[in-house]
């Protein structure tokens, strides 16, 4: 794909998956791990307030400011690691992301 970036995902049993991900159809990083059929449950549909979402950064990427929607959510949300956590759903896919590294978070008990 040319307009496309590979991102490499941990899933929780420790398996990796590598993703081609289009940066030319507005996607965030959760639409393209649902579209890899990965357990994300995205239970919000993308508007930063459920963190079922949630990845640790694992890559030295520059990634978009953390809003305070984002911020606020993952100040109530499990598993949450200070220096890493971001909600997918909060992160366009662009071209500066080519081969960035997540780990999804451990999924909240139900």
């Amino acid at each position: 794909m040319e307009d496309a970036v590979e991102i490499i995902v941990v899933d929780r049993e420790g398996e990796e998956h590598t993703l081609e991900a289009p940066t030319d159809m507005n996607l965030s990083l959760m639409e393209v791990l649902r579209l890899y059929e990965l357990p994300v449950k995205a239970t919000c549909g993308g508007m930063a307030m459920c963190a079922t979402c949630q990845v640790y950064i694992e890559s030295e990427h520059e990634l978009p400011e953390m809003g305070d929607a984002e911020q606020d959510m993952l100040d109530e949300a499990f598993f949450v690691d200070d220096d890493k956590s971001r909600l997918g759903c909060q992160i366009p896919i662009k071209p500066n992301l080519n081969g960035l590294r997540v780990t999804l978070a451990p999924a909240e008990e139900e």
